[in-house]
């Protein structure tokens, strides 16, 4: 993909060390100092950010389709992180920001930007483990 700048990759990774300790108060926090410095859009880039932790480095280029058992029954944020980071998987940047602006436009987005963040997380210790 393209080069991530240095305070986009910092302050996904304190989403992340936030989101690691289990302090979901923290990682609306850091999201809310995004937002607070590079408005929406930064928010926005941070969320792509932790969609890259997750599908990782190693996925050639492609069309892609993410299996999600049982997707449409789950909640709202659920729902919303499965479509983003399939969206990210597949380099679909207009598809990650409609996203991103129906989240925000239903109210959803910190709910959605935490179960994201949870996710990545889960991603993470599952790789290690």
């Amino acid at each position: 993909m393209t080069e991530v700048p240095r305070e986009t990759r910092d302050d996904a990774n304190e989403v992340l060390r936030s989101a690691l300790a289990g302090d979901s108060d923290a990682v609306v926090g850091a999201f809310d100092a995004v937002v607070d410095r590079s408005g929406v859009a930064g928010a926005y880039e941070v969320a792509w950010c932790l969609a890259a932790t997750m599908v990782g480095d190693r996925v050639p280029r492609g069309a892609w389709t993410l299996d999600f058992p049982g997707i449409e029954e789950a909640g709202y944020d659920a729902r919303w992180v499965a479509r983003f980071v399939s969206a990210y998987a597949n380099s679909d940047t207009a598809t990650g920001t409609a996203l991103f602006g129906a989240a925000l436009a239903d109210g959803q987005l910190p709910d959605c930007l935490l179960t994201l963040a949870g996710s990545a997380v889960a991603t993470l210790r599952h790789r290690a483990g």
